[in-house]
């Protein structure tokens, strides 16, 4: 459309993220939605860019030693060649799936000018919706640990902790006991399979896409001149007819509705798929043409509220969209431990204290050799430029209470060893893992090495450094 001889925009879906921050200041851009996915969720950006182009170079060919010359060899090589020259895993993979992405983004300084976080000055202007489905992390989860999709294979407590370990590298064992125990603690009253393969979903769920769209959705509204913000959760469940029936709102559920696949093939959906489909095709386009999802030629069916970091409201879209859709404060304790009591946990950067991947396996190495700076993908520990969370005590910008509200906080504070989340060593029945000795269950160190590497040892721990994932 044209607005006053100008041209205006709306983009959506994460290259909204990138367009935001590359054309923001040239005035193209007047309208963002994020769907499940923003720029500080950490499977974003490729902090290992130099490594990944090594990799490839060696499948095709291209000399690695020189760095300009294997650019410029890439550059000519076929890009069919160098789309296939590295197939990701899908099974049998040591670590999380997340540290096998290697075809992401990278901070260019042109098209991505800097880190994400520095970014969102530029959209002061540009009204912003980002939100998530309620089980956005199923897609990763399914491939992490596929026995939550089948009825005869169990969760086991090794088995989470295990995947815990691997998505918390950065705060070595005490990160990995501590978010394993916020997260189990409802398997005391309900010890269910059905529960247990929920919180492996919610886990993957708010690490990889809830907490980093908090994050993003207040660093947006702290940068705000005349822009607005709104948040939702997408909770229509899953239609997939192989997944358990607990199964929610997976990732990337919600396209179909904004694009109105139900009434374009109406045999494959039912009355209220249509229902969902009608509401959010009305929120979206109002918000395209004005900037307000309640304001435009679509009535909806109750009225959006914008956020702002104080209230916290969000828009529940389900088959039934009333006044009651309209909450506030989503999984506020998890996100309060992940921005505040996890970020409050001693960092790990002493060589031994992180996890190495199996030794011999270059395949499955997804990081470069130990001392290459320029790979590493966190910034040293207190760099507060990098960080992708404003200073504790900007109120305006985080989307958590301000640092000390302790009540709020679902584990105590760092260095309080009489509340610490896990036993002392030697309580083997405490333990969420198998007593020391079974190497093959245990995702852990020997009891006694609290500083050591979530993961057991290998022959070659010290060949390679397994990448730090959370970037908050």
């Amino acid at each position: 459309t044209h607005t006053m001889g100008r041209l205006q925009l709306v983009v959506l879906g994460l290259a909204c993220c990138w367009a935001v921050a590359s054309a923001a200041k040239k005035g193209l851009i007047r309208r963002a939605i994020s769907q499940s996915g923003v720029a500080l969720s950490s499977w974003v950006i490729q902090k290992n860019p130099l490594f990944w182009a090594k990799k490839l170079a060696e499948k095709v060919g291209c000399p690695v030693e020189d760095t300009a010359r294997m650019a410029k060899c890439l550059k000519v090589t076929d890009p069919r060649a160098l789309t296939l020259a590295y197939k990701m895993p899908l099974a049998g993979m040591e670590y999380p799936m997340l540290h096998y992405l290697g075809f992401l983004p990278v901070i260019d300084g042109d098209f991505i000018p800097d880190d994400p976080v520095n970014l969102y000055a530029n959209a002061a202007d540009i009204d912003y919706i980002a939100g998530t489905n309620n089980m956005d992390g199923h897609i990763f989860a399914s491939i992490d640990m596929p026995a939550i999709n089948k009825d005869k294979q169990e969760v086991t407590e090794e088995d989470f902790f295990r995947l815990v370990s691997g998505l918390t590298i950065t705060k070595g064992l005490r990160g990995a006991k501590t978010t394993f125990d916020v997260y189990t603690e409802s398997w005391a009253q309900d010890p269910s399979q059905e529960n247990k393969k929920k919180t492996v979903v919610d886990f993957e769920t708010d690490i990889l896409f809830l907490v980093p769209t908090e994050i993003a959705l207040a660093q947006h509204r702290a940068n705000a001149k005349s822009a607005k913000t709104y948040t939702y959760l997408f909770s229509h469940p899953s239609r997939m007819p192989t997944y358990p029936k607990w199964v929610g709102a997976d990732h990337a559920d919600d396209i179909q509705y904004v694009f109105g696949k139900p009434f374009a093939t109406p045999l494959g959906y039912r009355p209220q798929d249509r229902t969902v489909s009608k509401n959010m095709i009305a929120y979206w386009t109002n918000f395209a043409k004005t900037g307000d999802p309640n304001m435009g030629n679509s009535a909806v069916p109750t009225h959006w509220d914008p956020y702002t970091t104080e209230n916290g409201s969000y828009l529940e879209i389900t088959k039934k969209i009333d006044s009651n859709s309209m909450k506030r404060g989503l999984r506020t304790n998890f996100l309060r431990y992940w921005t505040l009591s996890y970020l409050a946990l001693p960092t790990v950067t002493d060589q031994g204290a992180t996890p190495a991947p199996p030794a011999g396996d270059p395949e499955a190495t997804p990081v470069p050799p130990t001392g290459d700076s320029e790979a590493a993908p966190v910034p040293p520990t207190g760099d507060s430029e990098a960080a992708p969370v404003p200073p504790t005590g900007d109120s305006e910008a985080a989307p958590v209470p301000p640092t000390g509200d302790s009540e709020a906080a679902p584990v105590p504070p760092t260095g309080d060893s009489e509340a610490a989340p896990v036993p002392p060593s030697g309580d083997s029945e405490a333990a969420p893992v198998p007593p020391t000795g079974d190497s093959e269950a245990i995702p852990v160190p020997p009891t006694g090495d609290s500083e050591a590497a979530p993961v057991p040892p290998t022959d070659d721990s010290k060949g390679v450094q397994m990448p730090a994932v959370i970037g908050f």
